[in-house]
């Protein structure tokens, strides 16, 4: 149905309203089992990968390029018994906090998180995960956002995260990821062990000095294998892996670095570490 707003005071906008009070949002979006995907493309990416919205929150100008992804979700160009609220673009600013580029936004049910074993048993048609992205206790949304967008190019079957990492569903995360969080699969894991008794190789990117360069590692006889499983693990932005992280991988890996410096960004290693690290069908494939 649609609904054009003439107030911020509607009751039906509460999971719109206090957008701008970060520590609310990351309580309250898990707490009501939703999140927040902001712009039509992002809010497309949901909807394909079978994501169903709460509501709608667009402007009129916008309401076109949106309506065919309504009608998809819900079954009506208006939405149905979805709401669809049509705002002005100075209430959607009051509401996001910025100004905002083709202006819409959708409230979606958060789905369940999976299991790791069954999520990483089910990828590659039941074949099981090959690439696999761990995040340990990262904090910045944009990171984690980035990794996912990266993850999502070059052919990672799963994202894997810490209990203590931040969520790839908050809204900046899905922003900066461009809705890639929704094309790979992910789940939380509280330790390595699933992925060694499940056959995976872990790769640490740590600065240790008995780490491995990454294209020395990309060679390995098993790394190379056509059946090989491999396990990425990324620390957090400052302080990067636990001790005890890279001491229970299989290797400790870097990635050299030129002109005095130390390292890269984690979002930056990630995509490095992935192309290195990337399946055969993955590097034959090209951009038309």
């Amino acid at each position: 149905m649609l609904v054009h707003l003439s107030t911020l005071d509607d009751p039906r906008l509460e999971d719109y309203t206090q957008l701008n009070d970060v520590k609310l949002r990351k309580h309250l979006e898990i707490e009501r089992g939703l999140y927040m995907a902001e712009s039509t493309k992002v809010i497309m990416r949901a909807i394909c990968e079978g994501h169903t919205p709460r509501s709608f929150l667009t402007v009129e100008k916008w309401l076109c390029d949106l309506e065919p992804w309504i009608e998809r979700a819900t079954g009506s160009p208006d939405g149905g018994d979805t709401p669809v609220f049509i705002a002005n673009e100075d209430m959607l600013r009051d509401i996001v906090g910025y100004n905002m580029h083709r202006g819409s936004m959708a409230a979606m049910h958060r789905p369940p998180l999976e299991a790791p074993v069954a999520l990483l048993e089910r990828l590659r048609g039941g074949e099981g995960a090959r690439r696999v992205v761990v995040l340990e206790g990262l904090v910045d949304h944009t990171n984690v956002g980035a990794i996912f967008r990266s993850s999502a190019a070059l052919g990672v079957d799963a994202v894997l995260v810490t209990e203590d990492c931040a969520d790839p569903f908050y809204r900046r995360s899905v922003r900066v990821s461009m809705g890639t969080v929704f094309q790979v699969p992910w789940t939380r894991i509280s330790s390595l062990d699933v992925l060694r008794e499940a056959g995976y190789i872990t790769a640490a990117l740590a600065l240790t000095p008995d780490s491995m360069p990454l294209d020395e590692f990309s060679e390995l006889d098993s790394v190379k294998a056509e059946d090989s499983k491999i396990a990425i693990i990324l620390g957090t932005e400052g302080d990067g892996l636990k001790k005890k992280t890279i001491a229970e991988a299989d290797y400790s890996v870097i990635i050299p670095m030129a002109g005095n410096v130390d390292s890269l960004n984690v979002a930056a290693a990630s995509a490095v570490a992935c192309w290195q690290l990337r399946l055969p069908e993955t590097r034959s494939d090209s951009v038309q």
